[in-house]
């Protein structure tokens, strides 16, 4: 196709390319990110391919891989459109079945369609799905209508009709003030307010500036920024071009992290087809505006999620955070202004544009406007990626969106905000989830990370578990972090291992104060987190594990003792086979049998496959 040289050209080919889209035409959708990509969602979206040639109705259907739908506990997803009609964990011996049936007969499949927990009632219809009824899909949503590899896809539902606004009818001042307006602020984890650092940037000295989006999303369990850069780069593109255009910029870098191939592939394919349409590039829709996008992977190193340690990487260096005086906005890549936001900021930047500060505004709360996406994953009936107005409760997006918990089991508490993040207790369910009010908690929004944990989870071992991580990410650049995690790290290692004393705890949140006030950057400074409000909030569980020398979850091997319960045993011998070292002895069939303590290394592996009750925790 010939560069596309004005914005009246523009919205000629957009409306050529929906005139040649039959909206009533049968259109079969294939979740195909990267989770449904572990369910095989690519040999499923062969097989549609090749079915509906077998069957003579090629012509009459249309098949599309598309990008994360977000219900990763049910895929691989299909949704037939135009009726919407939802099928999950679909294989690919169900293929020849859905064609004939569904698209060919319009008949439902019962087997294929998700059935409420609660009413017991079959869904056909995605938006009944309680899954996605109580979310609002602006960012998120068209995943599920755009093949990632078809430029053609993100401009019949709109795409890049902002940048032509912007380029023609805005200028740099107006943009930057349209987005202060809407209240946008990053969705990175800091929640700095989107138009003041792109005015600042603007305004500092150089003629020199760059634009980054940040797609290093290093959280465990947290992935929204990888689905969404995966379904639909061209809305990431778009928003930094117009970025690029609000600041004065003409080169910008998606860093990406190394671990996102498939992220890496699409965005690179939706970088090259806006340049061959001229929407990228020299000269952009004919306006006389020049800029250029390049991808880099990043080192695999967590720290360089935090921005002047992403710069430094960007530049070939090792990858660690500068003093927090100097600003990126200021001082940024090469020394020269650079305005960075992540993946999800950049992606909210084109719907703002086309529909109004005023309308964003009026989503969210006072301070926190729009919407998030959040990773909601662990110990949920529901695991995903949720997009919700700012200011929904934790209880809605955990137990309405999420399902609850599975087994019948009791909430506990959810993490948000990655590894840094802070761990809420079910007092605080109701608690409005936006930048402040989990600040106020002692956690923070993050990136987007939400785990949920039930009564099974000791808190002392979760704070040592992120504190590890975290110490293993840390750049070391910094005594407060380098050693003060290391220390806390040993501290919560000896509580968990029956070593703790008198005065630890206390001397975690010493060490935590020392971190906060002393760490270099944002790693350092929100690290404690996880220690700090696991103390505030399951005080009674490290008082327990120090005094007591009792792990209340039963999780802490040194500090448990498995029993074998004599009248719920059958004698079955399951956990006589499950036992790696022969600690338990067959004493015949419906005779109990017997667990040596001496042997017994704690392994838990007699109380896993036990379905009777008959191995207990003490």
């Amino acid at each position: 196709m010939n560069r596309i040289s004005s914005p009246d050209e523009l919205e000629r080919i957009r409306k050529s390319i929906i005139k040649q889209r039959d909206p009533n035409k049968p259109c079969i959708t294939i979740c195909s990110g990267t989770g449904c990509h572990a369910y095989g969602c690519e040999r499923v979206a062969a097989a549609f391919q090749q079915e509906v040639k077998q069957q003579g109705v090629e012509a009459k259907v249309d098949v599309k891989a598309t990008g994360c739908h977000g219900f990763c506990e049910r895929g691989t997803l299909v949704v037939i459109k135009p009726q919407n009609i939802f099928y999950q964990r679909v294989k690919v011996e169900d293929v020849p079945e859905i064609v004939s049936e569904t698209v060919v007969k319009s008949n439902i499949i019962d087997r294929l369609l998700y059935t409420d927990p609660n009413t017991g009632k079959k869904i056909i219809h995605e938006h009944e799905v309680p899954f996605y009824k109580r979310q609002k899909r602006l960012v998120f949503g068209n995943n599920g209508y755009i093949a990632p590899a078809i430029i053609d896809d993100y401009l019949a539902v709109g795409g890049y009709a902002a940048l032509s606004k912007v380029l023609f009818r805005m200028s740099p001042r107006e943009v930057i003030k349209e987005v202060k307006k809407s209240g946008l602020r990053g969705r990175g984890g800091g929640g700095f307010p989107a138009g003041i650092k792109w005015e600042t940037c603007r305004k500092a000295k150089g003629d020199t500036k760059y634009i980054i989006c940040n797609a290093d999303e290093g959280d465990p369990g947290a992935y929204m920024d990888r689905s969404l850069i995966e379904g639909n780069p061209h809305s990431v593109v778009e928003g930094m071009i117009i970025g690029a255009y609000a600041i004065g910029g003409h080169q910008g870098y998606i860093y990406v992290r190394n671990e996102y191939p498939l992220a890496v592939q699409n965005v690179r394919i939706a970088i090259k087809q806006a340049e061959e349409y001229g929407l990228l590039g020299k000269d952009i829709l004919g306006s006389g505006f020049d800029f250029s996008i390049r991808v880099n992977r990043g080192g695999g190193a967590f720290v360089c999620g935090e921005s002047s340690a992403l710069t430094a990487s960007l530049e070939g260096k090792v990858g660690e955070p500068r003093a927090k005086y100097i600003h990126t906005v200021e001082r940024g890549l090469w020394d020269k202004p650079t305005n960075l936001n992540n993946v999800e900021t950049w992606a909210n930047v084109p719907l703002i544009i086309n529909r109004g500060a005023d309308w964003y505004a009026g989503i969210g709360t006072p301070k926190s406007k729009g919407t998030k996406i959040f990773s909601l994953v662990g110990k949920v009936n529901n695991t995903g990626l949720v997009e919700v107005p700012m200011g929904m409760t934790l209880r809605e997006v955990i137990f309405d969106i999420g399902g609850g918990i599975p087994k019948g089991k009791k909430f506990k508490g959810v993490q948000t905000g990655g590894p840094s993040g802070g761990v809420i207790p079910e007092s605080l369910l109701d608690l409005p989830v936006d930048f402040d009010e989990l600040t106020k908690v002692g956690s923070m929004m993050g990136s987007g990370g939400m785990i949920v944990m039930d009564e099974d989870n000791c808190m002392v071992d979760i704070a040592k578990y992120f504190i590890s991580f975290l110490e293993g990410e840390s750049c070391g650049k910094c005594v407060p972090c380098r050693e003060g995690l290391k220390r806390m790290r040993e501290i919560l290692t000896d509580i968990t291992e029956g070593r703790g004393k008198s005065g630890d705890i206390e001397l975690l949140e010493r060490l935590s104060t020392a971190l906060i006030d002393g760490s270099l950057c944002a790693l350092g400074t929100t690290a404690p987190n996880p220690v700090l409000t696991t103390i505030r909030y399951f005080r009674d569980e490290y008082e327990a594990h120090v005094r007591d020398k009792k792990c209340p979850a039963g999780i802490c091997r040194e500090l448990v003792t498995y029993q074998i319960i004599e009248e719920k045993c059958p004698g079955c011998g399951l956990c006589v086979k499950a036992c790696p070292v022969e600690a338990i002895t067959f004493m015949g069939k419906k005779k109990p049998v017997i667990l040596d303590q001496e042997k017994c290394i704690k392994c838990g592996a007699c109380y896993d496959v036990c379905r009777l009750g008959a191995v207990a925790i003490r």
